[in-house]
């Protein structure tokens, strides 16, 4: 009798942002196309892939340290090939190699869609270690991922890359020049979502108020929302990545009229300070900083604001420093990203003069979050009492429901912790909120 052959199994990791997250989940689709067993155990897995991120180094560090941890598995247990991909491996390509010992191929961010035949050819000794090439020249399509979200919320990513010229920013050298989706691609990928259970989709870009400007698209992000409306059983639609410089009057209005935009916009600010923001190569200024957030809530008192920044740019004075603490302390962010710089090698910000101590960095992100942590709770503190509708995420072991507000977006920001409620993830359910636990929200289901 012939002795059947055993299925390969694969396993994968996903290291980085949203963007990272919908590479991984379109890998996933790729490899069991391919014929392997997908969500293996990563430790008994024939195959691992590792997703990377190398945006800045305190990713880079994290993803050599997954990547050799993996590879350790190799002597330990059945895995036999470890795969690199994502954007530390399009950045240092075959340096990577000889930087971390027992990594069996690289893999670049144009060979996405090609991972499951690479698994298979390097799981069967193929000699070649190498599949980069250069970044796509378009956006590629996303649909027919393998979902690791909680299967009923999605990243829908609209563009890819970046062609603003930050001065501190490695994504353009990463990912190339911003190039968008059709549109007719975006919703087919969005019914797509709905169709499978998706009732909230987060729409992602490097910079999704620059949608369709590099195909002639006018008001794209605005066509790309009215599209969404149209989708019945999506509930949500919310906003990520909104570059302060793109939202218009005419966006502001149409996320106001809209019945399933959520009031709510991630804006990245990165400083307040004008003269910092000049050196970042950023666009804005404060006073434009300051005119943006007050048309927001003037238009939409019940909005809610995401920012990030960074501190410890090179020459920024405690002065300067006061003037971001000051303009956050004015404009009381409901969620904040607060980080350090890095000195990326090859950015324009690299060779400034003036860095800034890693002791000075540190203690200026401590004083900021500690702000921001005083506003957060403040907000916190004011929900007591008011009813919300909350989206049902998780059921814990204890039968207390895990879910969010619409001012509150999936793994990055608080949670409301529901009890009472049967409802089941994916579910809406109404709640009041009795109380706080950190940044986190205390309800019950009325």
């Amino acid at each position: 009798m012939m002795k059947r052959q055993k299925t390969p199994t694969a396993g994968l990791i996903s290291l980085g942002c949203p963007k990272n997250t919908v590479d991984s989940e379109r890998m996933l689709a790729e490899l069991a196309v391919a014929g392997f067993t997908i969500g293996a155990d990563l430790a008994s897995a024939d195959v691992v892939v590792v997703n990377t991120c190398g945006f800045i180094e305190p990713a880079r560090q994290e993803a050599i340290e997954t990547i050799r941890e993996v590879v350790g598995y190799k002597s330990t247990g059945p895995v036999q090939r470890v795969l690199v991909a994502g954007c530390l491996a399009q950045r240092l390509g075959e340096r990577l190699l000889e930087e971390v010992e027992g990594i069996d191929a690289v893999v670049g961010l144009a060979q996405r869609d090609r991972i499951g035949r690479i698994a298979i050819d390097v799981l069967s000794g193929c000699e070649q270690r190498s599949y980069l090439g250069s970044c796509p020249q378009d956006c590629a399509d996303d649909s027919g991922r393998v979902l690791t979200t909680s299967g009923h919320w999605a990243y829908l990513r609209i563009s890819e890359g970046c062609s603003h010229k930050c001065s501190y920013c490695t994504i353009p050298a990463i990912r190339g020049p911003f190039r968008s989706k059709r549109p007719e691609q975006v919703l087919r990928e969005a019914r797509e979502l709905a169709d499978s259970g998706v009732v909230e989709v987060n729409v992602i870009a490097q910079d999704t108020t620059q949608y369709g400007s590099d195909i002639g698209l006018k008001g794209g992000l605005i066509g790309i929302i009215a599209g969404l409306e149209q989708i019945d059983r999506l509930a949500w639609v919310r906003l990520m990545y909104l570059w302060p410089v793109g939202i218009t009057g005419e966006l502001i209005d149409t996320i106001a009229r809209s019945e399933k935009c959520a009031h709510y916009l991630d804006i990245p600010i990165q400083h307040a300070d004008d003269a910092i923001l000049k050196a970042m190569r950023r666009p804005d200024n404060a006073s434009r900083l300051r005119a943006l957030i007050e048309r927001l809530r003037a238009a939409m008192p019940d909005i809610i604001l995401r920012t990030t920044v960074i501190v410890g740019f090179p020459g920024e004075t405690d002065a300067q420093f006061e003037r971001l603490l000051d303009f956050v302390r004015w404009a009381r962010f409901d969620a904040l990203g607060c980080f350090a710089y890095c000195r990326e090698q090859g950015t324009p910000a690299a060779a400034l003069e003036g860095q800034i101590p890693e002791q000075v960095k540190n203690e200026r992100v401590e004083r900021l979050m500690l702000a921001q942590q005083e506003i957060a709770f403040d907000k916190n503190a004011s929900l007591v009492g008011s009813r919300l509708v909350c989206l049902v995420d998780r059921v814990e072991e204890d039968g207390v429901r895990i879910g969010r507000y619409y001012g509150q977006a999936p793994e990055i920001d608080s949670i409301c912790i529901v009890e009472g409620c049967l409802a089941r993830p994916g579910q809406f359910v109404t709640v009041k909120v009795t109380g706080s636990r950190g940044y986190d929200l205390l309800a019950r289901a009325t």
